[in-house]
């Protein structure tokens, strides 16, 4: 293998190499510029020389696969790569700030600064999932912020991308990755799930709200071999005042079978941003780990952790989307309310993992001084939320895939897109109502959530037959 060329003051492919600002065990990074590219530069150097460990050499061929190929804010812009023929590196923007490793001698977090965290990072890897990316590194150095505010996962060495050959898993038997965050089936050689990467986060969010790690600090194969089997403290055990609904969401994320965790980082992140809207089980009131008959009887039971065949990671995805249906509890149409709710049941049949959240917008008055209640006394946003539970109920969802919300805007079509776009919403079902005089002129709802989102738009109308009700002129409350 060729001498390193990197040294300050060398010029590689046109990049002019500054100071080296970081020196791990598998890589370096350098400051470089380039004429024609005005933001920071860092490239990143693989460790090549004699003696240094071979698996720093197969990740970085991961990584210089992978990186090429990925966009958007939650990753690191890859400017170029370099070969091993000559010099091997990949040079990438320079996020200003630190990693969250500077944050542990915070720890514990308030609550709501970790939930709002999390959530962000959550995001992050439903991005980075969606190009059928797993980054099977997950934890506080491998977490960035932009300035605006969206989180940044970088080091992708360890990483499996769907579509391209996974160099780790065919060169290497052990698995490789911090042991404190890995999932249990990484031990079992199991990479193309995106679910670990949840029992990841879900390791980062227990010690980000408790101060300690679930799994403690074992590094050795034989104690990690045990979160086959053995479930971590109940966080309510560590701190007598942590919320139920966080405790639901942890232990949910850390569950030792991944079916029984999230089943996509989209639904993980809609938790964090509704906490109210969590459902309670079991979990959330727990104070001690499984007895430990529950933990031998895993130990000797192998066979049902063994790794199943499964579909890519796109498969995975969409088969497990967030839905939104936008309905009109006042003034909606039944005809045009019934064939909204046979829409979403057809949509659900096909797609038992998706999310539901039911969606209505409380209009208010550009001028005027709303009134929280109505003409009877009855609070506006309370009896809409139980109108919208009301309308589910025969779609007989259980309570883990149904969230309702009312929204309060005084323009409810620019509330629902927001409401999809803050959400990561992937399918939203919203009714139009007849033609209307006054419609044609102001133009609809649907017509703007139809025209604008991001995702899947389905506009549902009443059935021919209905005969149309004069439209007042406000269509979502």
């Amino acid at each position: 293998m060729p001498k390193s060329l990197v040294k300050s003051g060398a010029v590689i492919d046109g990049y002019t190499i500054g100071e080296c600002v970081h020196a791990g065990g598998m890589a370096t990074l350098w400051t470089v510029t380039r004429p024609g590219i005005e933001v920071p530069l860092l490239m990143k150097v693989p460790r090549a020389s004699e003696g240094e460990d071979p698996a720093a050499i197969v990740s970085f061929e991961m990584e210089m696969m992978i990186l090429p190929r990925l966009a958007g804010p939650h990753v690191p812009h890859c400017y170029g790569t370099g070969d091993f023929a000559r010099q091997a590196y990949a040079v990438i923007e320079r996020i200003p700030g630190t990693t969250l490793y500077k944050r542990l001698p915070d720890l514990p977090l308030p609550y709501e600064e970790a939930r709002l965290l999390v959530a962000k990072i959550a995001a992050a890897l439903a991005d980075l999932h969606r190009q059928s990316v797993i980054h099977h590194d997950i934890k506080p150095s491998s977490v960035m912020f932009r300035e605006s505010g969206e989180a940044v996962l970088i080091d992708y060495g360890l990483s499996h991308h769907d579509h391209l050959p996974d160099l780790l898993q065919a060169e290497f038997r052990l698995p490789y990755g911090t042991a404190p965050y890995m999932a249990p089936e990484r031990l079992l050689g199991v990479r193309d799930d995106p679910r670990s990467d949840l029992f990841s986060l879900g390791v980062l969010l227990y010690f980000f709200t408790t101060g300690e790690r679930p799994f403690g600090e074992g590094e050795t194969l034989r104690a990690m071999r045990r979160r086959l089997w053995r479930d971590p403290h109940p966080p309510r055990s560590l701190r007598a005042d942590y919320p139920p609904w966080l405790q639901e969401v942890v232990l949910r994320c850390l569950e030792i079978e991944p079916v029984r965790r999230y089943p996509t980082a989209t639904q993980l992140a809609f938790d964090l941003a509704h906490p109210n809207q969590v459902r309670l089980t079991a979990r959330s009131e727990r104070i001690k780990r499984d007895p430990l008959s529950v933990a031998w009887r895993r130990r000797f039971n192998q066979d049902a952790m063994q790794p199943r065949a499964k579909a890519d990671v796109a498969e995975q995805i969409a088969s497990s989307p967030i839905l939104a249906v936008a309905l009109d509890t006042v003034e909606g149409e039944p005809e045009l309310n019934e064939a909204l709710r046979v829409t979403t049941e057809r949509i659900l049949a096909t797609l038992p993992s998706a999310r539901l959240a039911c969606v209505n917008v409380l209009k208010l008055n550009r001028i005027a001084i709303d009134k929280t209640l109505d003409e009877l006394g009855s609070n506006k946003h309370i009896d809409r939320l139980v109108a919208l539970r009301h309308w589910a109920t025969p779609l007989k969802l259980d309570e883990s895939r149904l969230s309702v919300h009312v929204l309060e805007a005084v323009d409810p079509a620019t509330a629902l897109l927001e409401f999809a776009e803050v959400n990561q919403v992937d399918h939203v079902v919203i009714g139009a109502r007849q033609s209307s005089f006054r419609r044609t002129l102001l133009g609809s709802v649907s017509a703007k959530v139809a025209a604008e989102a991001t995702c899947t738009v389905t506009v549902v109308r009443p059935p021919r037959m209905a005969v149309a009700k004069p439209d007042a002129g406000v269509v979502w409350g």
